[in-house]
């Protein structure tokens, strides 16, 4: 072989090599861009089903001391509507025990709210909030959680059964408000961002809610 023969040899074997490659890295960045997509749909998902199943368990109840300075918590469905981001803060039978024997209750105060990621001016995320048990301040305390990153839109609306209508706010504690009552039906609509070039990743549900009056049964008539 000459020396030419030689050199388009290797030639030809590095443009194979490139070619090789190239098709090795695209299904590489295929598999991960698609392990990303498979990623914000189950984070998506989970969020969504965890929202439904605490509203689900959302209650009300009138079993309060007599005296007004014996009062340790007041249980609310406080609802507030934004434009993208809705707030939602309500006393539900969702706790979880995640210790053996632990002597608490499934009553819980829950709240969901968008917030802008610390690390990043341009993400915000859907925090939850929880307070077990529930205490005298339905907005404030607990632990915070993020519970889906990097969303587009949080809706929240609430089917109103005396008159009918979907409404964008709720609230148990005011007298101009939804006062000792809950919705019949929630609707929820979670809007998270793209990955890459796939479309952005919107979930919607729509449940009922099985109380929608306060637990009295223990106060005498």
């Amino acid at each position: 072989m000459t020396l030419l023969e030689v050199l388009v040899s290797l030639g030809v074997l590095a443009m194979i090599s490139l070619l090789i490659y190239g098709a090795f890295d695209s299904l590489s960045r295929g598999r991960k861009g698609e392990a990303l997509r498979v990623d914000r749909a189950r984070q998506g998902r989970d969020a969504v089903d965890r929202i439904t199943h605490e509203i689900q368990g959302a209650f009300l109840s009138m079993h309060n001391p007599q005296s007004v300075a014996l009062v340790t918590r007041q249980t609310a469905f406080i609802a507030t509507n934004s434009s993208t981001f809705d707030r939602l803060d309500f006393a539900s039978f969702a706790h979880v025990r995640v210790e053996k024997e632990a002597k608490e209750s499934d009553q819980s105060e829950i709240g969901y709210f968008v917030v802008k990621d610390p690390e990043h001016d341009d993400k915000m995320d859907l925090v939850r909030r929880e307070q077990s048990p529930p205490d005298f301040e339905p907005k404030k305390g607990g632990v915070v959680n993020v519970l889906a990153e990097d969303i587009e839109l949080f809706d929240v609306r609430y089917l109103d059964p005396m008159t009918g209508l979907w409404t964008e706010s709720w609230d148990t504690t005011q007298l101009t408000g939804q006062l000792n009552r809950l919705p019949l039906e929630v609707k929820v609509t979670l809007v998270l961002k793209p990955v890459k070039n796939s479309p952005p990743f919107r979930f919607v549900t729509k449940f009922m809610l099985p109380m929608q009056q306060p637990l009295s049964f223990g106060i005498p008539r």
